[in-house]
């Protein structure tokens, strides 16, 4: 059971490359041409398609899509008490996080006789993914309606696969419930998504649908943007430990490991300035995961996905940082706030030996929803922002109008858009005074 990381070992100065890192990314064809057929089928056969698919991937034959209020009001009879409590403090800590980036429709008079602003509005129906399979995530389902319920969502739904006994997982009941959901699906896979965006005889279509799922799920919600919004195409989970000498072998491996048990094809970093931390890290692996839960999944992870970048200093180790643009980012070096401000791409960054991951997963309030697969160069956590639409707002006097109505025309004749240059010039007085006028 030995663990061995792929080593990248790079000259002072010499810039990481992505064909170096052999990063795969992108959604296998296969997987995605599947995920259209299903959303065909979904669409054009609605509730008895997503009874066909739950019977053929899940192994249940329901009689009903939605989860009813007796089954929500058992949920509680089978988690543990002290589950439900910590979902409840984490429920509390995650709103405190996210209503502090609520933001408010302002207008204001910049120039004379003229109003600009914004009008905020949320959007009127999400649906939330709640992912199954290998894990059960009740952190997840509150890190996406959370900050649905703080932006003012006024209906949001999730759907999560059952069981073959016909269940979705209590915990996750539980979680939703806590975090104001009541309207919960019995569907999975592509066929949920396909049921979010285009509607069914059960479920009503969405505006946005945002939750983290497998291959089929992220290929779905790829197909669905433009009739819906997502919150990202999500990959792999994946973890970037920064480290110098001043590290713990033992903390490196088993943070990296919070993150290999995820999936086999979760992606694990560790870039150090120490050429002996790879090798000591490689020892601690072995010897942690003699007591892993999730060993076959952790060691397929690492063997195949874990690479260690040894960069000739902390300068380069940014850099190399910066490039891969981890979903989590953990930064175990002498003085980690340091590095701070010259981290530029990370979903999440955790700062010294007292700040592993999990406290981002399920503790802290920042969201775990997070951008995957080098996409952090780009975009950004979860947030209040998903779920609230931005409406620009502008008003003009005359007086306004006049004053600008020359720079308005200039641009709109130079544009060749006559019409636009004469809707200001009829409310001027200068209609027809241009080639092409009345």
């Amino acid at each position: 059971m030995s663990v061995s990381l792929r080593r990248i070992e790079l000259k002072v100065g010499e810039c990481l490359t992505e064909a170096l890192l052999e990063r795969s990314g992108g959604i296998d064809a296969t997987i995605e041409a599947t995920a259209a057929d299903i959303i065909a089928d979904v669409r054009a056969r609605g509730d008895e398609a997503l009874f066909d698919y739950t019977s053929r991937f899940d192994g249940v034959d329901l009689e009903s899509l939605r989860v009813g209020p007796a089954e929500l009001a058992a949920a509680y009879e089978q988690v543990d008490d002290k589950l439900v409590a910590a979902l409840r403090s984490t429920a509390a800590r995650i709103r405190d996080f996210h209503e502090r980036h609520l933001q408010k429709s302002w207008t204001e008079t910049p120039r004379e006789g003229v109003l600009l602003g914004q009008q905020l509005s949320p959007i009127r129906r999400v649906g939330i993914y709640a992912p199954g399979g290998r894990a059960d995530y009740p952190s997840s389902v509150l890190m996406n309606v959370i900050p649905a319920v703080v932006a003012g969502v006024a209906e949001i739904a999730v759907t999560a696969p059952p069981s073959p006994t016909g269940t979705i997982v209590a915990s996750t009941l539980v979680a939703a419930d806590i975090a104001g959901v009541t309207e919960i699906y019995k569907v999975g896979g592509a066929q949920a998504v396909a049921a979010f965006a285009y509607g069914t005889q059960t479920i009503p279509a969405v505006d946005k649908i945002t939750g983290p799922g497998n291959a089929y799920v992220a290929a779905a919600k790829k197909l669905v943007l433009g009739t819906v919004g997502i919150d990202m195409i999500a990959g792999p989970s994946e973890v970037l430990v920064l480290a110098d000498d001043s590290a713990d072998p033992r903390l490196v491996a088993i943070d990296l490991m919070a993150q290999a048990e995820h999936d086999p094809r979760a992606a694990c970093y560790l870039v150090t300035t120490d050429p002996t931390l790879p090798e000591r890290v490689e020892t601690e692996l072995d010897a942690l995961l003699q007591k892993s839960t999730r060993t076959d999944i952790t060691l397929a992870s690492l063997r195949d996905n874990g690479v260690a970048l040894l960069c000739a200093n902390l300068t380069d180790a940014v850099a190399v940082s910066n490039i891969i643009a981890p979903e989590h980012l953990e930064i175990l070096t002498h003085d980690p706030f340091a590095l701070l401000p010259d981290i530029k791409n990370a979903g999440a960054i955790f700062l010294g030996p007292w700040t592993p991951e999990p406290v981002g997963d399920y503790s802290a309030g920042p969201n775990h929803t997070l951008p995957t697969e080098g996409t952090a160069r780009f975009s950004s956590p979860l947030r209040v922002d998903d779920f609230v639409k931005v409406s620009s707002v502008i008003s003009y006097t005359e007086s306004a109008l006049r004053a600008e109505a020359d720079d308005i025309t200039t641009v709109a004749d130079a544009e060749k858009l006559w019409a636009h240059a004469e809707a200001v010039r009829l409310r001027v007085g200068d209609a027809g005074q241009r080639e092409g006028g009345a």
